[in-house]
């Protein structure tokens, strides 16, 4: 698939969900409404539509939410896309989980056919721990993290950069997932939906905790790419651990998007900057497999050639109304 900027799109994240067991500030509001189940893509219409992506050249598919572990049927979809990866069409099955019921999955994630994961963690300190997600429970989300590194998954810790709440932590936690063998990736705030609070205030351009990091680590950049927007660098005295950086506001990465979109509800959002998006649930509802294929080719024809997200001292700008939760990480 070509958009019409010339961008190949291999890439598809598919949020299962938009429900969540935490309620992290960045990305929620403490009292959310929720989609009516009866709203929500099954799980034979989400294995559907990733059949047809995949078919089409979409190479690696990350499942996300909201949690995507607090759908029921979540293993079984997991089970079924992952399928495509012993016949070769598709290359990589992750997730983007929140860690709290890893303990329960690891083992069944790992024989779904995954073999790395990413865990959001925004702090090590547990008091910390639950302001930033509203009453999450660190330890729990340790002992899961523990739990699918024994099941044998390689594990990418996510960090999001809050200015005033975590900006003292980026060397403990890159210490901390150097002694784990994790990787981590630090990630700026973005501006999606209203979470009740002034993310302003929040924002923290990654330049600043590089520069924290790079007086006691000296940084340099290697050629290891994930299919995702991260750019890698090597630590000077941590072995086998990377370090990412996801830039949306300060450097975006729009030029190499490779990536869509699918909500729980089956709509296709091209971009996760803009609220323009294609709707194959009724697509496929309507028409069946044809009609969704005839939907894609709309929304490769719409996809942007950027977003337009930006924090600054006049407020943020290029905001969606939808939460993180209801398109994906």
């Amino acid at each position: 698939m070509i958009d019409g900027f010339g961008r190949r799109i291999e890439y598809l994240r598919i949020s299962v969900t938009d429900r969540c067991d935490l309620r992290c500030r960045y990305c929620m509001a403490e009292k959310m409404t929720f989609l009516p189940r009866n709203e929500v893509l099954s799980l034979e219409e989400i294995a559907i539509i990733a059949d047809r992506l995949i078919a089409r050249g979409v190479h690696k598919i990350r499942l996300s939410g909201g949690e995507p572990l607090v759908r029921r049927d979540f293993m079984e979809l997991a089970r079924r896309i992952g399928r495509h990866l012993e016949g070769g069409g598709l290359n990589e099955l992750t997730l983007t989980t929140n860690g709290t019921r890893l303990a329960e999955y690891a083992e069944a994630l790992f024989d779904a056919g995954m073999r790395r994961i990413n865990v959001s963690l925004d702090s090590l300190e547990p008091d910390r721990f639950a302001h930033i997600t509203r009453g999450g429970d660190l330890g729990k989300v340790l002992g899961g993290i523990a739990a699918a590194n024994a099941a044998g998954l390689r594990i990418k810790i996510n960090m999001v950069a809050l200015k005033g709440l975590n900006d003292h932590e980026f060397l403990p936690m890159l210490r901390w997932c150097a002694d784990q063998g994790h990787d981590l990736t630090l990630i700026e705030t973005m501006p999606l939906g209203d979470t009740g609070e002034d993310r302003t205030d929040r924002y923290m351009p990654l330049a600043e905790a590089l520069s924290q990091i790079e007086a006691e680590h000296p940084l340099a950049p290697v050629l290891y790419r994930s299919g995702g927007p991260a750019r890698y660098f090597a630590a000077e005295g941590m072995e086998h651990i990377r370090l990412g950086l996801i830039t949306p506001l300060s450097d975006n990465f729009c030029a190499g998007c490779n990536r869509m979109r699918l909500t729980c509800e089956g709509k296709i959002f091209m971009c996760l900057g803009h609220e323009d998006h294609i709707d194959l649930k009724t697509a496929y509802r309507k028409g069946g497999v044809g009609a969704v294929d005839a939907a894609l080719d709309r929304a490769l024809i719409a996809k942007p050639l950027a977003h337009a997200f930006a924090i600054g001292p006049d407020g943020t700008k290029g905001v969606t109304r939808r939460h993180m939760s209801v398109t994906g990480g």
